[in-house]
């Protein structure tokens, strides 16, 4: 494993000690920085070309040896909002999250193979040269989840071994700013028995189109419907820039920003890019 030093002005000059932690050696020698940016990655679809809502192959395959090489490490959200992040020290956190649950975040072949064109089939194959990178994500789905119903207990078997966790992201997607509060408990509730079927403690939610509710108490303070108690732990919005820190005074579990997946500004090649230029300092673990 290469302890290159790419450069940031977080690192210095000093250089730290090699701890060993139960998630491995230190993978970088920048300084602690428990208060720094984490990347928090929105992902639709892949392809074989770039264009709205489509990553393509080579972006996605580069987006992983990049964020390797930036000493980046795969966490879910819920390990990211409850502080409990398997990292080794030197290593920053990102947070792979897939929405809408199409098919081509993770399709399996006629005999049984992860379709090596999917998201996951492309991340399988980088991992098993940087096993230290897993597939490791957060999965915001809908109410057909990867449209491949005949198959969705091995499709879950996997992210479970894996690491992954499942979230919701309301059953039919619509703009929750236009819904009453029983539309709203509606979708919402239908989607989080869903996530409970597949065997996943429902905590994440996604905002569709990154709009909110009008009346958000429905997902900070939770509601009842049909005699059930509905709540989730955590909800993401659709872009615009990294997450601060759950140690930072301005987060917000239920206001979490993400970067879309694109080469312009504003997208994930640009805040890398921050990060490389010393003008952003992310998350480094202790």
């Amino acid at each position: 494993m290469s302890l290159s030093v790419l450069p940031l002005a977080v690192h210095n000059a000093a250089i730290l000690p090699a701890p060993r932690n139960a998630y491995g050696p230190r993978v970088s020698l920048r300084r602690p920085n428990p208060l720094g940016k984490v990347m928090v990655l929105m992902y639709h679809h892949t392809g074989e070309n770039e264009k709205f809502m489509f990553r393509s192959y080579a972006n996605f395959r580069s987006d992983l040896q990049r964020l390797y090489e930036m000493h980046y490490r795969p966490v879910t959200m819920q390990e990211f909002v409850t502080g409990t992040m398997p990292l080794a020290p030197g290593a920053s956190p990102v947070v792979f999250t897939f929405d809408d649950g199409h098919r081509d975040q993770f399709n399996v072949l006629d005999d049984g193979t992860v379709d090596p064109k999917s998201f996951v089939g492309m991340w399988l194959d980088f991992a098993k040269t940087h096993p230290d990178f897993p597939v490791r994500a957060t999965f915001y789905v809908n109410k057909n989840p990867w449209n491949q119903p005949k198959v969705l207990a091995q499709k879950v078997k996997m992210l479970k071994e894996w690491g992954s966790e499942v979230g919701s992201h309301t059953m039919s997607h619509p703009n929750l700013k236009k819904l009453s509060d029983d539309q709203v408990k509606k979708e919402m509730a239908e989607c989080y028995d869903l996530v409970e079927k597949l065997g996943f403690k429902p905590n994440a939610f996604a905002y569709p189109f990154g709009n909110e509710p009008r009346n958000m108490k429905l997902v900070t303070e939770g509601f009842s419907y049909n005699g059930k108690f509905y709540k989730h732990t955590n909800a993401v919005l659709a872009g615009a820039s990294p997450s601060v820190p759950i140690e930072d005074s301005r987060f917000s579990p239920y206001r979490i920003q993400r970067v879309q997946a694109f080469a312009g500004e504003g997208g994930s090649d640009y805040y890398l890019g921050l990060v490389q230029q010393g003008k952003s300092a992310p998350y480094v673990q202790p």
